[in-house]
């Protein structure tokens, strides 16, 4: 049994980083979407599909990397644990890297950057940061 789904994907996500693979299976679940959704819009993969299978769904996310074969995605740390949640309002939001980096949010608007959450003036769960 798996106590963080998403902890678990973020892992997968590092994992096939660090052996340079170009795509990656990942089990399906709408929070795990939203936050592939918000890399995407970030610009830190290329892109992903929703792939419907049994017996459960997978997202395939294709990864990104820059000219020379270096990793877009230098750091993803899991912020919010099951044992320690961590919540933040807008304005106590502070930038990742001084700007170089994103947040990743579950708001009552969804799963969404900081910057996206400071322009919408929402808070929420940090689950994950990315440089």
């Amino acid at each position: 049994m798996m106590t963080d789904p998403v902890a678990d994907m973020l892992t997968r996500i590092r994992n096939a980083l660090k052996v340079e693979h170009e795509t990656l299976d990942i089990p399906y679940s709408r929070m795990k979407q939203g936050i592939v959704e918000v890399l995407k819009r970030e610009g830190y993969i290329w892109d992903y599909i929703v792939i419907e299978s049994k017996p459960f769904n997978l997202i395939r996310v294709q990864l990104k990397y820059g000219p020379n074969g270096e990793c877009v995605i230098q750091r993803i740390r899991k912020i919010s644990k099951p044992g320690r949640r961590l919540y933040s309002s807008p304005n106590d939001l502070r930038p990742v890297l001084n700007g170089l980096g994103i947040k990743i949010l579950s708001t009552n608007k969804g799963i969404i950057s900081d910057r996206e959450a400071k322009t919408q003036n929402v808070g929420g769960e940090v689950i994950c940061e990315v440089w």
